[in-house]
């Protein structure tokens, strides 16, 4: 017979047995559970028409997703009322790991343009990585006398409210970078939106407008070719399709710093586990020499961030479109 001390000790002994059995059983399981991730199809919604810019690094990159994970990647157009519909489609969707978003500057901008929208962008996603970027640009037609951005700048002064620059619409990223320019210059102009990119190429080429903030992968064939002066860009570094432009915060000190950026969110509640191998398997992706010539070969930059970097990157944007928004009364409804 085991002393009742014994007893006790041998009791305490199997129920640690017992407690550390049934851990070890549920890591074992829930190994299992996050390695058979995915078992099915998973899509990425983009909430803009095929062909934009988010659109097509997507597809792109979804064939090696699909590869590299084992599981189909599938990209979903859902566009409508500015971007919105498609991205609370995949608010909704729920945080199991089969529904992906694919992000541009709306994603970010839309709660500010918006009077509601029915989602958060820092609170109902979980950032996972930012794909690639480009900035915008200062450009002139190349027959315009104003020369540097220098020359902008004086011009508009002589003439306040005297010069017209171009956007793709209101609320648009060019839109925003007008106003920008415009506040940290401290001059005034007129604002003339148009519906698209090729639109301000038109405006200016025809001297309707005096200048616009074209994202620089729409206007570089057009300085390539000579029918467009690149006086500056707009990010903080400079470009490598125009390293001999300077950028604005060379220019002007003024910490004026604004890009288009695509990325890709999931749905709050996605398990880490899942957001981290999905990062570390697009960063994969994006690091393969015909993947990055060929998003290089169109004019962006790779991005490949960690989800700590892009939620960074997603907080400052919300910030600054929420200022500009203010700053140029813009809304768009």
């Amino acid at each position: 017979m085991i002393p009742k001390i014994e007893q006790g000790f041998e009791g305490r002994r199997r129920g640690c047995l017992t407690a550390l059995a049934a851990a070890a059983v549920g890591a074992h399981w829930g190994a299992r559970a996050q390695a058979a991730w995915p078992q099915r199809q998973v899509r990425i919604i983009v909430p803009f028409p095929p062909g934009v810019g988010v659109d097509v690094a997507l597809r792109i990159i979804a064939p090696r997703l699909s590869e590299r994970i084992g599981q189909s990647f599938v990209v979903e157009n859902k566009p409508g009322a500015g971007a919105n519909i498609g991205i609370e489609h995949a608010a909704r969707a729920g945080g199991d790991g089969y529904t992906l978003l694919g992000t541009a500057s709306n994603f970010t901008a839309n709660p500010s343009l918006y009077s509601k929208v029915n989602y958060d962008p820092l609170k109902d996603f979980l950032p996972v990585a930012g794909l690639i970027r480009t900035p915008s640009v200062l450009v002139v037609a190349a027959d315009s006398p104003v020369r540097t951005l220098d020359d902008l700048v004086a011009g508009a002064r002589v003439k306040p409210g005297g010069l017209n620059y171009a956007s793709g619409g209101s609320g648009s990223l060019a839109h925003f970078a007008g106003e920008l320019f415009r506040t940290a210059m401290g001059i005034e102009a007129v604002h003339v939106p148009y519906k698209g990119g090729p639109d301000i190429i038109n405006s200016l080429v025809g001297r309707h407008t005096e200048y616009a903030f074209p994202v620089l992968v729409s206007a570089l064939a057009h300085i390539k070719s000579g029918r467009l002066r690149a006086l500056a860009v707009t990010a903080r570094q400079r470009s490598t399709h125009l390293p001999e432009v300077p950028t604005m915060y060379e220019s002007t000190r003024s910490g004026f710093d604004i890009e288009s950026e695509n990325g890709i969110v999931v749905p709050a509640g996605t398990p880490a586990e899942i957001v981290n191998r999905l990062s570390v398997e697009i960063g994969r992706i994006l690091r393969e020499p015909a993947i990055a010539n060929q998003f290089l070969g169109s004019g962006f930059e790779i991005v490949g961030s960690t989800p700590q970097e892009y939620g960074e990157r997603l907080r400052a944007e919300v910030a600054l479109y929420a200022k500009v928004v203010k700053i140029s009364g813009a809304k768009a409804d």
